[in-house]
């Protein structure tokens, strides 16, 4: 397992990050275990999790698994969604992230967060509130590093002037959606992290199972979270129409890889991702996600996978000046 530093932090993680969304939810604890465990065998080190998987049952679980190793272990955990019935039990005040990562600690059973993310854009809460309340929970200790997921290249670009300006500390990471049919992260997001030095953790790498041939046009799969969940079902309502999913399994086929493998590699393969995050319902789905660490994506394979979907527009519409 390569291992790649996280921006301008210092801090080394592996070249994968274990997502455990599925932890408490769809994988019971000890199949939790299990993927947790071929995870480490493969070297991996950073773990992601959130105080909404699960109803904070996947904290729980994943508090129990890196207990005995913490320190070895590169653990992140988010705040913004709602977590209990209080109306303030939700988004990015002080009032909120104070008590959502004390809670949080707690569940995991630890005495900090590596990196903790602001996990949406809470239009209710100025980004300077939010920000300084994060450099208080650096200045406890309780928070090593701020990190951010699901912000526009915009939002995060003023956070990171706000952040210079007052002097508070800023985001050191960044967790967008990112897989061959959701590039939209490359038009500004990856360029802004490469430009600011942030380290990069794209989540989705399969499209929920899209690129591995889970679903196919015209036909309804018997479950999976495009069938299961209204929220995946909308996201990626325009990807279920196209032929990019089958044409990337097909080309996975020719070449005798999994999907699921060549997926998460051309993710991981792009110069401003640190590491994409890898989940699954099981060890079965997620042996062939941790087998990316070992796959040699060329310069030549990454490009052809790139020209299976339609060309990434610009960041502006002066075309002449592609390439500059």
């Amino acid at each position: 397992m390569d291992h790649r530093l996280i921006g301008c932090t210092g801090v080394r993680v592996s070249s994968l990050c274990l997502g455990t969304m599925a932890f408490g939810a769809q994988a019971d604890e000890a199949e939790a275990a299990r993927m947790y465990a071929a995870a480490r065998d493969v070297g991996v080190n950073f773990v992601d999790t959130a105080d909404v998987y699960a109803g904070g049952r996947s904290e729980e679980i994943v508090g129990r698994l890196v207990k005995g190793e913490r320190d070895r272990i590169v653990l992140t955990s988010k705040v913004f969604g709602r977590v209990g019935e209080d109306v303030n039990a939700r988004g990015l005040s002080r009032r909120h992230v104070v008590r959502a990562v004390e809670a949080s600690l707690r569940r995991l059973g630890t005495d900090r967060l590596d990196f903790y993310f602001v996990h949406m854009f809470d239009r209710d809460t100025p980004i300077e509130a939010t920000l300084r309340a994060l450099d208080d929970l650096v200045r406890r200790g309780l928070v090593l590093y701020p990190a951010v997921s699901n912000w526009a290249a915009w939002q995060i670009a003023k956070a990171l002037g706000v952040s210079a300006r007052e002097g508070l500390a800023r985001f050191e990471l960044i967790q967008p959606m990112y897989n061959l049919v959701k590039r939209q992260a490359e038009v500004e997001i990856l360029p802004l992290a490469a430009s600011e030095g942030l380290g990069v953790i794209p989540y989705s790498p399969l499209a929920a199972g899209l690129l591995v041939g889970r679903y196919r046009r015209g036909e309804r799969a018997d479950g999976g979270r495009l069938v299961e969940s209204t929220a995946y079902a909308t996201r990626y309502a325009r990807e279920l129409e196209s032929d990019v999913p089958e044409r990337f399994v097909a080309y996975a086929a020719e070449r005798g890889v999994h999907p699921a493998t060549l997926a998460v590699a051309w993710v991981g393969a792009h110069p401003a991702v640190t590491a994409p995050i890898v989940g699954a319902r099981s060890l079965e789905q997620l042996a062939p996600s941790l087998a990316a660490a070992a796959f040699a994506m060329t310069p030549e394979m990454s490009a052809e996978i790139a020209a299976l979907t339609p060309p990434v527009p610009m960041f502006h519409d002066r075309a002449e000046e592609a390439g500059r």
